[in-house]
């Protein structure tokens, strides 16, 4: 494996009724709060009462932008600086789920930074020590953004969606209590489930060599991921199925996997390319858009994708070549997501190919990406066509 450094300085408050320790984290950080929040699910739930009432016990001062799109928007991020820069706000307080939270964190950096808050994402800048502290109140198991400093933003006017990435603006706690998470839809639901899926796989398949710990803990995940889902959907408010999704989703992107291996993030990359032109659902995207990657990536490299049907599907090798284990793999993982709902081709969103190009132009950083097996931009284009 490579040499790393790990740092997480994210507090977890996990389990139920742990909403009460707000009254004890957020005082240290100041009592000028920016109450963030998405469409509006949390004021049907009673979640926006509870929290409120939490604050009012601090005498806390609360500003709120409400509206966070599941895509979250470059122009929502700008409102959230300019809240916070005329209210002299000190605190972020991000209720709902990975979308809010990323709107979080481009916000946290942008308050101090004199430039674009765009530039963070195109690389011309890194957010500071002094962003804005974060906390959040997790209601959806999915994205891993309540223990990492990663931020996903959409220029929905130029169509594209990007991300960045700092230890400063990762949430300096964050509340994770699975009866929050009851009144997620079975579709949402379904998606946080491929997200965490597609997080590990995107750590899994490195091109990095003697990582048996983190293939290992990353198949853990899938393996209990796999073995929680299909009782999940059917039954969305047991608490012990949201429970362990619930962790799941922490634990496949808060660096656990990725210590000292170079990841991919090809398939994020080229999802993020999709969102971007047609808003679809982040998990959605993924769902439709793995299966291909996996099977343009074994033609050229099929042990990874052979070793996942043996370890987590539990695929009989005998007899087996890695190209037929790794088909068999594919086959394995389209089925376990179409069994709980996940679409299969992006046309099911309506998605031609009117706008391939677009999208893979998009998709490309740079003039190839990905690690685990380097993608040009003509790859990226015939994955998009076979994902139709």
């Amino acid at each position: 494996m490579d040499k790393f450094e790990f740092y997480n300085p994210t507090k977890l408050l996990f389990g139920k009724g742990q909403l009460s320790s707000l009254k004890k984290e957020i005082p240290a950080y100041g009592k000028r709060i920016l109450l963030l929040y998405g469409g509006g699910s949390i004021k049907k739930s009673g979640l926006y009462d509870k929290v409120i009432q939490e604050l009012k016990e601090i005498d806390a001062i609360v500003v709120e932008l409400g509206g966070v799109e599941p895509n979250p928007r470059l122009t929502t991020v700008k409102k959230g600086i300019n809240l916070i820069r005329e209210n002299q706000l000190e605190f972020i307080l991000a209720v709902g789920g990975g979308s809010v939270l990323d709107c979080a964190k481009a916000i946290a950096a942008g308050v101090p930074y004199d430039g674009d808050v765009w530039d963070f994402v195109l690389k011309k800048a890194i957010a500071s020590s002094n962003s804005v502290p974060i906390g959040a109140v997790l209601t959806l198991a999915a994205t891993g953004s309540e223990m990492n400093g990663n931020s996903v933003i959409t220029n929905w006017e130029e169509n594209e969606k990007k991300s960045f990435n700092s230890i400063h603006v990762y949430p300096r706690f964050s509340i994770l209590d699975p009866e929050l998470t009851f009144t997620v839809p079975r579709d949402q639901t379904v998606y946080g489930i491929v997200d965490i899926m597609s997080h590990v796989f995107e750590q899994y398949f490195h091109a990095s060599s003697n990582a048996p710990l983190q293939e290992r803990i990353g198949e853990a995940i899938l393996h209990t991921v796999i073995e929680t889902a299909p009782k999940l959907v059917n039954d969305l408010n047991n608490y012990e199925y949201r429970e362990v999704m619930l962790l799941n989703g922490t634990l496949a992107l808060n660096g656990l996997t990725s210590m000292g291996v170079k990841t991919d993030w090809a398939t994020h990359y080229i999802e993020h390319a999709v969102s971007a032109v047609h808003d679809i659902p982040h998990g959605g995207g993924l769902a439709i858009l793995f299966p291909r990657w996996m099977e343009h990536v074994a033609a050229v490299r099929p042990e990874k994708v052979a070793q996942l049907g043996v370890r987590v599907f539990d695929l009989d090798p005998a007899g087996k070549t890695d190209t037929q284990l790794a088909a068999e793999a594919i086959e394995s993982l389209v089925k376990f997501w179409t069994s709980i709902g996940a679409p299969t081709k992006l046309s099911d969103y309506g998605i031609d190919d009117k706008e391939i190009e677009l999208m893979t132009e998009r998709a490309m950083l740079a003039d190839q990406i990905g690690n685990y097996v380097p993608l040009t931009i003509e790859d990226v284009r015939k994955i998009l066509r076979n994902s139709l």
